[in-house]
């Protein structure tokens, strides 16, 4: 099994399909608020050409590797996520890049897609690590990779270029391969 696959992944209240073009119009529609933008390192597609654009762009990175999110009750694109910063060789990854149009937040579908993530990382791949980053002004952000277990490592200064130019730093999280049967536990609760 290879850690750049992306096998579509089946849970209760979320399908993980291997993001292509195809998904480009569901994701135009489930970003039409403009606040799920806000924290984004996109900008919004107003097009589906725009739409289309930004999928090939996910696409054509080497180090990430990206799903449609699909609401399996409605069969509708609900947003994306990705893994990033794949290590093999340290066994480690990323998740984020992930969005959700406004009608899914706060659903059952943002964990779901976690767990089967995170389930595939440490128990199908063998992850030692699973980390994440976001915005540190994003605090909505911050409390749900909290929630999910993960640990706060720390602040990156200046660590990257938000789309309007100004500076961002970046809060570090990440949860072990110890850590995880008990947060597992919580996430199926």
């Amino acid at each position: 099994m290879s850690w750049y696959d992306r096998p579509t992944l089946v849970g209760e209240h979320v399908r993980l399909e291997p993001l292509t073009l195809d998904h480009a119009e569901g994701l135009l529609e489930a970003g039409k608020d403009p606040d799920v933008w806000t924290w984004l390192s996109v900008r919004q597609p107003r097009t589906v050409a725009e739409a289309r654009t930004m999928v090939e762009r996910i696409l054509a990175d080497p180090d990430r590797r990206a799903w449609a999110q699909i609401d399996p009750r409605t069969g509708e694109v609900a947003g994306t996520t990705s893994y990033y910063e794949i290590d093999p060789v340290n066994r480690g990854l990323y998740i984020g890049y992930t969005w959700i149009g406004t009608r899914w937040q706060r659903t059952a579908l943002n964990s779901n897609a976690k767990l089967l993530l995170l389930t595939r990382a440490f128990e199908d791949l063998g992850a030692h690590r699973v980390g994440w980053h976001t915005d540190g002004r994003n605090e909505r952000s911050q409390r749900a990779i909290e929630r999910l277990g993960a640990t706060r490592e720390g602040l990156l200064r200046v660590h990257r270029v938000r789309p309007d130019g100004s500076l961002r730093d970046t809060v570090v999280y990440s949860m072990t391969a110890d850590e995880w049967p008990a947060a597992k536990a919580a996430l199926k609760a």
